[in-house]
């Protein structure tokens, strides 16, 4: 007699793929190969943490890149300072979710597009801010105030592929737990409706600032992750809007508010920047254009258009 065991084969299959990602180094693949899941794998953390805000916060948030910079730059101090870029990664990511707290304090009193307004002109301002600061002295790299990132020798391209991975799987594996704990609970009554929310006793506010908190810090760390890949940082790249357009593209493409969404539109996302970086000054409106047009075809994204065509296919069992 054969025992079926619920839930074994649901759980089996996501381990199988983790142990073949965790190995494909060893096993030889090509450098550009471990590339392109590196990107998937940092812009999916970051993915994951915009849906959590945007998708089941209500908190269309435009500040991303200054988590991601400061990231960065607190990985460079602490590197240049002879420390190990593993302290640097986790030092970013604690700046990163300081500073959301700290910016939550005027950004909360703004709602929808004022609070995307509100959050808009932070990675700007910071931009400024270090272009003229030099947070370690000596010298500059390229036409800004750039740095390279030290004590990285002997990190090959597995490393960072593992760590992208890490990050990246963390990340899934972070929104089931926030989206199945009372946390989660919270926020699905806030997408509903956070007045009736906040009418039935949830505590609107703390809820959303521990998701600002919480994307703030795992973005942190996928944005330290990227800068030790690249080696090099400077501001007018770091607190741009084409990471901003990245989250929301794959997010919006995959399906906000959609659990998978996030993965499918990160591999769409993976796949365009390498088909359009022939044409790197027109990219962010080839990109622009794509997002309104999925917003416009399939406001859903790809996977709530699966999910509705599947519901439109089950039979309606008709109760007499």
């Amino acid at each position: 007699m054969k025992v079926a065991i619920p839930g074994l084969r649901g759980g089996l299959v996501p381990l199988v793929i983790v142990v073949v990602l965790v190995v494909l180094p060893i096993l030889g693949v090509p450098r550009a190969w471990l590339l392109y899941l590196f990107l998937f794998f940092v812009y999916l953390a970051m993915a994951n943490m915009w849906n959590l805000l945007a998708g089941y916060s209500g908190l269309i948030s435009l500040c991303q890149p200054a988590f991601i910079g400061l990231a960065g730059y607190t990985l460079v101090i602490i590197t240049w300072n002879g420390l190990p870029f593993y302290l640097g990664i986790i030092a970013g990511a604690i700046i990163a979710a300081a500073f959301a707290l700290l910016i939550s304090i005027p950004v909360f009193r703004l709602r929808g597009i004022y609070f995307a307004i509100g959050t808009l002109v932070v990675p700007e301002a910071l931009r400024i801010v270090f272009f003229l600061w030099r947070p370690v002295g000596g010298a500059l790299h390229g036409g800004g105030a750039g740095y390279m990132v030290k004590g990285l020798a002997g990190i090959s391209m597995s490393g960072f592929y593992w760590m992208a991975l890490a990050i990246g799987i963390t990340s899934i594996f972070l929104m089931r737990v926030i989206l199945r704990s009372r946390l989660g609970l919270g926020l699905a009554a806030i997408r509903d409706n956070d007045n009736t929310a906040a009418s039935s006793g949830v505590d609107v506010f703390r809820l959303k600032l521990y998701s600002f908190v919480i994307g703030a810090f795992v973005t942190g760390i996928a944005g330290a992750i990227f800068y030790i890949y690249q080696g090099y940082i400077e501001p007018v790249s770091t607190f741009t809007i084409r990471w901003t357009m990245i989250l929301i593209l794959s997010t919006v493409i995959g399906g906000i508010g959609i659990e998978e969404g996030p993965i499918v539109g990160t591999v769409i996302v993976v796949i365009l920047h390498f088909l359009l970086a022939r044409y790197a000054g027109l990219s962010l409106l080839i990109q622009g254009i794509i997002l309104v047009g999925i917003m416009l075809l399939a406001p859903q994204g790809i996977m709530g258009f699966i999910r509705k065509a599947r519901a439109s296919r089950s039979p309606v069992t008709v109760s007499h």
